[in-house]
């Protein structure tokens, strides 16, 4: 990642720009569910778990204490898991589903899960030194905070804007047009990077910031 110029706020998408799933996630889902009972191959578990992402509705709710959106999102990634399962009719050889569900659940909140890539460090300084405010706009729950902490990442960030707590996910506009007024800061002054051609670039255009598309799988092996 490099710059040319100098924008007031850089913003980044979260994962599959900052940092990403060791292996893949089925393989993370497969090695656990294996303790409840479950043996199916990761690359199985993964075309599922991506189906039932995909079909799910976005990450945002319609709801303003966060105490009841935390139960939300627990849920919303409890039915997204729960598919996954389904689909692949292993559902039913869960010992304990719930059990292992709550387990997986914390497990992402860790930095176990979790590589941050190459080139995120080094940039993050870089814009740092630049004096370039810096802030994370995701489709991500608010376990995104602990894991930025377990990654020692949160220092770098001013402001974090998620899809569960704005009510909107990318790419409306309002989850990108309520990052920039915690910075104050007009779209045309802004920069936005991140994995998704229709959520971080398409998105980000929509409102006026100047949007990079970082195509990861690409550069990544």
């Amino acid at each position: 990642m490099s710059i040319n110029y100098q924008p007031k706020v850089i913003f980044l998408d979260a994962v599959g720009t900052i940092f990403g799933v060791k292996n893949s996630v089925g393989d993370i889902y497969t090695k656990l569910a294996k303790k409840y009972g479950v043996n199916r191959e990761a690359e199985i578990i993964n075309h599922y778990f991506y189906q039932a992402f995909k079909n799910s509705s976005p990450l945002a709710f319609e709801e303003e204490n966060e105490e009841k959106i935390k139960d939300l999102e627990f849920q919303w990634w409890q039915n997204v898991t729960y598919k996954t399962f389904h689909q692949n009719e292993t559902i039913n050889d869960f010992t304990d589903f719930n059990t292992f569900f709550i387990e997986l659940y914390n497990y992402f909140k860790t930095s176990q899960p979790w590589v941050i890539y190459d080139d995120v460090i080094p940039s993050l300084n870089q814009w740092q030194k630049q004096g370039i405010e810096l802030g994370i706009i995701s489709n991500f729950d608010t376990r995104i905070y602990d894991v930025l902490d377990n990654l020692n990442l949160r220092q770098y960030f001013q402001t974090i804007t998620i899809s569960s707590l704005t009510g909107v996910a990318k790419p409306e506009d309002k989850i990108f047009l309520t990052a920039l007024a915690k910075h104050n800061c007009q779209p045309e002054n802004a920069w936005y990077i991140g994995d998704s051609v229709k959520e971080d670039y398409w998105g980000g255009k929509s409102v006026g910031m100047q949007c990079f598309w970082l195509n990861r799988k690409k550069v990544t092996s």
